[in-house]
């Protein structure tokens, strides 16, 4: 008797990630109630199961879907608002004041809802947010069917939000209470940065942090600018004093880690902490090179991000692979230190590990949830293909991503996203937000 499955999806090429660097040539995937049931070979698929629908992938690469380590969803409203500035200057003169006009709990609805279709477009089934008005947040990756870490985003100073701390963590805790058990959505605790927050609010966070069992996501070491002044002000750099404020550990996500020396380093192997790489914002905001092939060595989880829409400009993890292979290369002046493979396992199972979901997804592997993306290299800008890894870090683009599975449901077909909202409603709203930031 042949097996019910609800979908098999045959594909010219399956890249599993787990195990490293295999790659499985005319394989299927069986998935039933939105977990992979098995994967073989197509021909042992067709004897085993019957399926309610098959996908037929002959020219297309098949990988897990992509997790981005780090973005602000909401701040794609303010993509191009701010360019060609560093950092401080950008948060200081143009980002901040815009937020304190501007931001509101349909804000950051409106722009999670856009960033969402962008990420879902391009493979990315699963991101980690950090923004303001995280129950809003959680309302629109629900709405669009993409899987979330949403951050308890905590700073010192007031916004329209929240008026210190606390009130940012306790607001924040109410959205988790909100949404505890959905299957899509979990929380993190995310202070903001160690020049945003202190270190009392630091305590609170860790202790919440424990007791809820929540990653720990923080900006960390961006800039050269951060380290000075945190010398100037604390006479440590910023990972040393989460070190003495035991902020470090195997749950905390450090985002950027630009500027790090062999003091960081050895806190960072330490602790088992991972490191979120954002090289396109990094290289837009001139922030600098990470260290990655150093990370990497050491051992160090390293996944990717695309940062906000606002200082990169796009939510693309596809360009995010290709340009931390490239800088890498060009950094260490060494072509073999970021393989394309370690690129794709960076965007998939060590950000999945590095949000404690290394055994739900971020792989193909029996019992994980079907988030699934397919990227077709049948073009001729694609042709010929003699190894479809290297074909997706170095050839392909976002626009190549012609399948996306979310839980096993669909999300993408054919390059036709099929989403709770269509493309002119998205439209109509940036028209909207655009037109309030004009006036």
């Amino acid at each position: 008797m042949s097996e019910a499955v609800d979908l098999l999806i045959r594909a010219r090429w399956i890249v599993p990630v787990e195990p490293d660097g295999v790659v499985l040539e005319h394989h299927a995937i069986a998935v039933r109630a939105g977990r992979i049931a098995a994967v073989l070979p197509q021909a042992q698929a067709d004897a085993r199961f019957c399926a309610a629908a098959t996908v037929d992938l002959p020219s297309h690469l098949l990988m897990p879907g992509m997790v981005n380590l780090h973005v602000h969803a909401a701040m794609s409203l303010m993509r191009g608002i701010a360019d060609d500035l560093p950092l401080m200057r950008w948060l200081q003169e143009a980002i901040w004041p815009a937020e304190a006009r501007h931001v509101d709990a349909a804000f950051v609805r409106d722009g999670t809802r856009l960033a969402a279709a962008e990420m879902l477009r391009g493979g990315i089934t699963t991101c980690n947010d950090m923004y303001f008005h995280p129950d809003a947040a959680a309302e629109a990756f629900a709405e669009m069917g993409m899987r979330a870490m949403v951050g308890i985003v905590m700073l010192e100073f007031p916004t329209p939000f929240a008026s210190d701390a606390d009130d940012y963590l306790r607001k924040g805790l109410a959205a988790r209470d909100r949404w505890q058990g959905h299957p899509l959505i979990d929380f993190s605790i995310a202070p903001h940065a160690p020049y945003t927050v202190s270190d009392a609010s630091f305590g609170r966070a860790l202790a919440i942090a424990d007791e809820l069992g929540l990653p720990i996501h923080i900006h960390v070491h961006e800039t050269a600018q951060e380290i000075s002044d945190a010398l100037a002000a604390h006479g440590l750099r910023p990972l040393a004093r989460l070190a003495r404020l035991g902020m470090l550990g195997e749950n905390l996500i450090g985002v950027h880690a630009v500027h790090v020396d062999d003091s960081d380093l050895e806190l960072l192997v330490r602790h088992d902490c991972s490191v979120a790489h954002c090289p396109t914002s990094n290289m837009k905001l001139a922030s600098g090179i990470a260290p990655v092939p150093r990370l990497l060595a050491a051992g160090i989880r390293v996944g990717l991000g695309t940062d906000g829409a606002a200082s990169n400009n796009r939510l693309d993890l596809i360009q995010e692979m290709r340009h931390a292979a490239l800088l890498a290369k060009v950094g260490s002046l060494d072509a073999t230190a970021l393989p394309a493979h370690t690129a794709l396992r960076m965007a998939t199972l060590d950000g999945a590990r590095a949000l404690g979901l290394g055994d739900r997804i971020g792989s193909i592997e029996s019992g994980k949830f079907a988030d699934l993306c397919a990227v077709d290299l049948g073009a001729p800008a694609c042709q010929p293909c003699f190894d479809p890894v290297s074909h997706l870090v170095y050839v392909a683009g976002r626009e190549n991503v012609s399948h996306v599975w979310v839980n096993g449901e669909t999300r993408v077909d054919k390059g036709i996203p099929l989403l709770h909202i269509n493309d002119s409603e998205l439209l109509r709203l940036a028209s909207v937000w655009q037109t309030r930031f004009g006036n």
